[in-house]
């Protein structure tokens, strides 16, 4: 499945329309949708099943990781971790080596996906989230 999987995955262009099922998935893991990646975003998608969106510096060689989400039908077979390593080879691979993500610290699953394809913790904001629930920051370089 993940070979299948992995040779689906797709980047779509920033600037442009996000896909229906996207902005659900959005809705679902998130509870609202965001807007349209804008130019400096990238959109990486599991048609139908995960994406990724990522803010993009290349003049800092930075990328954000600001949102990953995969349906919950399709979670636990390591469909996340396959299109976060994507993105990071794909990101490498245009020069962005440093790599940076917030996460709320009560997501456990988040986290040990993070910390299982090389992140590492780099700090905390204090009461990021509307709930007042901090942000922890990881970063990879």
């Amino acid at each position: 499945m993940s070979g299948m999987a992995e040779a689906r995955i797709q980047r779509l262009a920033g600037d442009g329309a996000t896909p229906d099922w996207v902005a659900r998935l959005d809705r679902t893991a998130f509870g609202s949708a965001w807007k349209a990646p804008a130019a400096h975003e990238a959109l990486w998608v599991l048609p139908e099943v995960a994406f990724a969106r990522w803010a993009c510096i290349p003049a800092a060689a930075e990328a954000e990781l600001l949102r990953i989400a995969v349906d919950p039908a399709h979670r636990g077979q390591g469909l996340g971790r396959l299109l976060l390593e994507a993105c990071q080879r794909d990101l490498a691979a245009e020069g962005l080596v440093r790599l940076y993500l917030e996460v709320r610290p009560s997501n456990a699953a988040a986290i040990r996906l993070y910390e299982a394809c090389g992140w590492e913790p780099c700090g905390r904001r204090l009461r990021y989230y509307t709930d007042g629930e901090d942000a922890a920051l990881y970063q990879r370089v």
